[in-house]
């Protein structure tokens, strides 16, 4: 299986191509939203894609935005046999890796909610004993979980890393209420994820949401919850002050940080093996949150 990382739909021009995915205008008030097999990580996108990896992340997001039932989302339609034409008319392309769409006024803020301290929040905790602004308790390890579950935003970045900021400057964009409720809401939506993936011995580290407004209402958009997006442990193998052993894409930036690129020029492919293992952890994760939802 060869990964598909370029989408060309014959007579429709692309609106928008990201790391990952590809957007299609439909009609006025709806878009088509494709997930290709591309990599990215360190905000660069690899020349290599991972075959299946898009399909993936479109149903372990399709799995659950139809799950989450307290807030509503932005999916009109997830089978291409049923998209307008002409996009029903390219399964090759778009069967199960893509979705029709609400039209949104997209919110420029990474929606992050982090439940134990990692990453960037691990980074920033070493240097200034915070995220985001939010003062923890000294003396933290690596990986180990937080007291309470934090929402620490970030600004939404089109080219380059998302910057962490703190509460108060998306208050100051966006308004007091409107900011508290988009924190609110992230946070019982990893509370919610955090309590059900307990179950199947996989721990939700953190995790990235994305909303935006469709007739007035914050609604949820772009993907959620996926390997690409958060981070997944296994619970029978995490310790603190140890990397995690992971499904997600972790697996590739810690396989990065032993290569000699530099991270500021284009990356080399990455090699067969990385690919092939990194697909298996997301294949285990989407099968682990699939049994999740089976009725």
């Amino acid at each position: 299986m060869n990964a598909i990382t370029s989408v060309k739909i014959p007579g429709v021009k692309k609106m928008y191509s990201g790391k990952v995915r590809d957007l299609y205008r439909v009609d006025d008030g709806h878009m088509l939203i494709v997930s290709t097999d591309r990599v990215s990580a360190f905000d660069f996108v690899f020349p290599n894609g991972i075959p299946g990896k898009g399909r993936i992340l479109n149903q372990v997001s399709n799995l659950w935005f139809k799950n989450i039932k307290f807030i509503k989302n932005h999916i009109v339609e997830t089978d291409y046999k049923n998209f307008p034409k002409p996009f029903c008319d390219f399964p090759e392309l778009l069967e199960g890796r893509s979705v029709l769409v609400k039209k949104t006024t997209r919110i420029d803020f990474e929606c992050v909610a982090r439940g134990y301290i990692i990453g960037t929040g691990w980074n920033d905790y070493k240097k200034t004993g915070s995220i985001c602004g939010i003062k923890l308790r000294p003396g933290l390890m690596m990986a180990e979980k937080l007291d309470d579950p934090l929402f620490t935003p970030a600004t939404k970045e089109d080219k380059g890393h998302d910057i962490n900021v703190s509460i108060d400057v998306m208050r100051n964009a966006m308004g007091e209420a409107v900011a508290d409720h988009i924190g609110d809401t992230t946070l019982r939506i990893y509370e919610f994820a955090r309590d059900i993936l307990d179950r199947i011995g996989i721990i939700l580290a953190d995790t990235k949401i994305e909303f935006g407004f469709y007739n007035n209402e914050i609604i949820l958009i772009d993907e959620i919850l996926t390997p690409d997006s958060s981070r997944f442990w296994d619970k029978d193998a995490y310790r603190v002050d140890e990397s995690p052993l992971s499904f997600d894409k972790q697996f590739i930036r810690d396989y990065l940080n032993t290569t000699t690129w530099d991270k500021n020029s284009p990356p080399p492919p990455l090699p067969d093996e990385i690919v092939d293992k990194t697909l298996i952890k997301y294949e285990e994760i989407r099968d682990r949150i699939s049994s999740l939802f089976q009725n």
